[in-house]
């Protein structure tokens, strides 16, 4: 018999120890443009009273192992930095609920977040581990014959291929952190994938580049592709992958060290690669895409920002609900829950008001604690 309360203290002292250290190494400047720290915790309280039912239907749907599984091919959303938030951002809105009283800290809820999660995080890895924390940085989910693909597909790279690499990546990137509110989720790495020659695989998947479940994101209706894949091949270069898809590389320039290059599109199905030839046109679609967008969050107000960004975190459970087949039966609505003086007790704050971490407390308090 499962001791469902023993094991959720061991999974949240986990995750505890790691979220302490992750956010500790996380810039905390906040955006002039986006209040990022408010709707944050809007979202975690969302979270924390709504997604065990919501998480229950999904599981009823279809097994967590499966829905791991399905991450292990480029274009997927189930990945580290999805799976990394469905533990977190629950456990942060418990954490904020229960420092105010608020929080009705049963087992089975924690546990029924957590049990996915594990479950879920394990499949998509397939390797032992449940978080790149524990494998000391490595995130491979991709299979041996996605990377031979990848790396099949991929042509060398000179100083003028180089240069115009750097620039598309840094045009989806900057591009994506907008769409996305300010958050990071809209571009993922896995690897580093070594290959035989000594080199490296690093793989970068920009997710829903065009029109999606953003209500904003129509200012992208015209892009040419909703998904794409990048294989960037590198020599010379060390290579960590954390778990919110984020590499960490030394050098730190390591598109100067770019000997191969290749880019796909997941759209329909499979890899099929996107033409160089292409790219100039994609750049200036995404800039388009870009300016439209930056326009129509300057003109937002800050309580419409800070439930746009909420979205954008609440929804991390999406990818889940869509690899079940179950998405369109859910409340995706933010605020709910929150509505009233909850909301309003949050949406001043801002990270210069936030309390200096307690290091005598555990990061994430265990069931039971008083």
């Amino acid at each position: 018999m499962v001791d469902a309360s023993g094991e959720a203290n061991e999974l949240i002292a986990y995750h505890a120890e790691v979220s302490r250290a992750m956010t500790a190494e996380r810039t905390a400047l906040e955006s002039q443009l986006i209040p990022v720290s408010a709707y944050i915790l809007i979202s975690a309280v969302e979270a924390w009273y709504r997604w065990p039912d919501m998480l229950a239907t999904i599981a009823t749907a279809r097994p967590p192992e499966e829905i791991g599984a399905d991450g292990r091919r480029p274009g997927m959303r189930v990945n580290a930095v999805h799976l990394w938030s469905l533990a977190n951002i629950y456990l942060l809105g418990r954490k904020l609920l229960m420092s105010f009283d608020m929080a009705d800290d049963t087992t089975d809820r924690t546990w029924s977040i957590l049990d996915f999660w594990r479950r879920a995080a394990g499949a998509y890895r397939g390797d032992g581990h449940l978080q790149a924390w524990d494998a000391g940085f490595v995130l491979r989910p991709y299979k041996a014959d996605t990377v031979a693909d990848l790396v099949e597909g991929a042509g060398g790279v000179d100083d003028e291929r180089r240069t115009l690499v750097k620039r598309l990546n840094a045009t989806l990137v900057s591009y994506l952190f907008l769409l996305y509110f300010d958050t990071r989720v809209g571009t993922g790495d896995s690897g580093p994938y070594p290959l035989d020659d000594g080199r490296l695989l690093l793989v970068r998947d920009f997710y829903q580049l065009g029109e999606s479940d953003f209500p904003w994101s129509a200012v992208a209706r015209d892009m040419p592709h909703q998904n794409l894949t990048a294989a960037l091949v590198l020599d010379g270069v060390n290579v960590r992958v954390n778990d919110w898809g984020t590499s960490l590389t030394d050098p730190e320039d390591y598109l100067d060290h770019l000997v191969a290059f290749g880019l796909y599109t997941t759209d329909g199905g499979g890899l099929r690669p996107v033409a160089l030839d292409e790219l100039d046109d994609l750049t200036a679609a995404v800039r388009g895409a870009q300016a439209r967008h930056y326009r129509q969050v300057a003109a937002m107000t800050r309580r419409q920002k800070i439930d746009a960004g909420a979205y954008v975190y609440f929804s991390f459970l999406r990818p889940f609900a869509v690899a079940a087949g179950v998405a369109d039966e859910l409340d995706w609505a933010v605020p709910r829950d929150t509505v009233g003086p909850i909301y309003d007790a949050l949406e001043p704050f801002t990270p210069e008001a936030a309390p200096p971490d307690d290091l005598d407390q555990p990061y994430y308090l265990p069931i039971g604690a008083p």
